[in-house]
């Protein structure tokens, strides 16, 4: 008796649970977390070759997530997709009004910690508000007193390794319009929209010179070099099919307002 006892409960209970096999239970779509989905689904369209399905573009694999900076000592864990959570990089990083648009949050978890915005000792002859461009280790260092730089992590493209030594970044641009060059538009067709003789495309989020571009002259004459930001976050750190020198947009606004007018550039 005690057996049965035991047994018809349990028996009782599969039969009732038995009718809910049958139900539409919902399951959260976990590949909407994944990080190699997003970058696929939010890459700038002018970066996506025509013609290639996006779904089988092969996932950027993961970085390492850093958990602690060496510049501020404040632990942090990252989570891709999620609002920032330090601070200090919600305060430098984080979504942006500026002008007309909207600049989105950088996943800082995704880029490298020594390509993020920072102060650093730099010792050298260039004088408070010169910028210096070390092409090989992809940062630009904007020159300050008492042995101190502002440094930024930079992507370089082909364009950024064409032209080397001392200039004037002679004007600088808020939301420039970006014209393609010939060469580009012969190569790519689908840009020929943007060409000089239809005007270049429109300042905006998706204009791959973003949110600031910086011109810079020696001698008096264009050297086709510049210092632009760039939306495609992915980027920085790395060498890149075009463009010049590249930078997150946040970080190409916060060099604009600190640099002096006719500020000295050295590229090396």
């Amino acid at each position: 008796m005690n057996f049965l006892r035991r047994v018809f409960p349990i028996a009782g209970l599969m039969i009732a649970v038995a009718p809910l096999s049958g139900c539409n239970i919902l399951i959260p779509d976990v590949a909407a977390d994944s990080p190699a989905r997003f970058v696929q689904e939010t890459s700038p369209v002018f970066y996506q070759p025509p013609g290639v399905d996006p779904r089988r573009v092969r996932p950027i694999p993961d970085q390492p997530v850093p958990q602690t900076r060496e510049l501020y000592k404040t632990q942090f864990h990252q989570t891709y997709g999620l609002p920032l959570t330090n601070p200090v990089h919600m305060a430098m990083y984080g979504e942006q009004r500026d002008e007309d648009f909207t600049l989105p949050a950088i996943p800082v978890s995704r880029v490298q910690p020594q390509f993020l915005r920072q102060e650093v000792d730099y010792q050298t002859t260039e004088r408070p508000g010169t910028v210096v461009v070390d092409t090989k280790a992809r940062f630009l260092y904007l020159v300050e007193a008492n042995g101190k730089a502002m440094r930024y992590g930079v992507g370089l493209g082909r364009d950024g390794y064409a032209w080397s030594g001392r200039g004037v970044i002679q004007w600088k641009q808020k939301w420039p319009r970006w014209t393609p060059p010939v060469e580009m538009v012969s190569r790519q067709p689908e840009v020929r929209a943007f060409s000089a003789e239809n005007g270049g495309m429109n300042p905006g989020l998706q204009n791959p010179l973003g949110a600031r571009a910086m011109y810079i002259f020696k001698d008096g004459q264009d050297t086709l070099y510049r210092i632009h930001g760039t939306p495609d976050w992915q980027s920085i750190g790395k060498a890149t099919s075009s463009g010049c020198v590249r930078m997150l947009n946040q970080d190409v606004v916060d060099l604009y307002d600190r640099l002096p007018a006719k500020a000295e550039i050295v590229v090396m």
